[in-house]
């Protein structure tokens, strides 16, 4: 018994959920329009502004299949109607980052900037407040796109246990580690 994919999903005013005959789901709302592909033995149903989706057997694979559509179709209804927002912090002395339109330049301590050019469904701000850590925030009504992204962004420089030092989520607690003690 799938506990997430037997949960309906509430459709919120002005977003509508089409499936069209080759199963893909389009929903639509006012941020945007988002479009995902299902497998053909995953029904879903719409009625009365409540989606549920169902599967043939409980086969794993169908089981797997059906948590999975349901999250990606609910992730999809929240993204065109709140939108999904995701804030990284540069912890390091120098550490820099500067918009330039859909490009952004992360100075991280090498020898060389890092220019990343990022796909225009998201938008991306930086900002840098006085004797604070640049925070760069990045938002999207996609959850998928935002979350490879950012998990791009964090690879470049991951946080260091010791210090703390490289890209962090705003307000993610890091695992410290005690650094070598003097020998007596």
């Amino acid at each position: 018994m799938s506990r997430i994919g037997n949960l309906s999903i509430e459709l919120p005013e002005k977003v509508s959920l089409t499936v069209d005959k080759s199963n893909t789901v389009t929903v639509k709302g006012p941020l945007g329009e988002l479009t995902q592909d299902v497998n053909p033995d995953i029904k879903i149903e719409q009625k009365d502004g409540v989606i549920n989706v169902t599967r043939p057997t409980d086969e794993i694979r169908h089981k797997a299949m059906h948590g999975l559509y349901r999250s990606l179709i609910n992730n999809m209804v929240i993204g065109v109607s709140k939108g999904y927002t995701v804030q990284q912090e540069l912890v390091g002395v120098g550490y820099k980052a500067e918009v330039k339109g859909q490009q952004l330049e992360l100075v991280l301590g090498y020898s060389h900037h890092i220019i990343i050019e990022l796909p225009k469904e998201i938008k991306v701000e930086a900002k840098t407040e006085r004797r604070g850590n640049p925070v760069v925030t990045l938002t999207s009504i996609d959850k998928q796109l935002i979350g490879h992204v950012a998990a791009k962004i964090r690879s470049l420089r991951p946080p260091e246990p010791y210090r703390g030092k490289g890209i962090k989520f705003v307000g993610e607690e890091l695992r410290r580690k005690a650094g070598k003690t003097a020998a007596k």
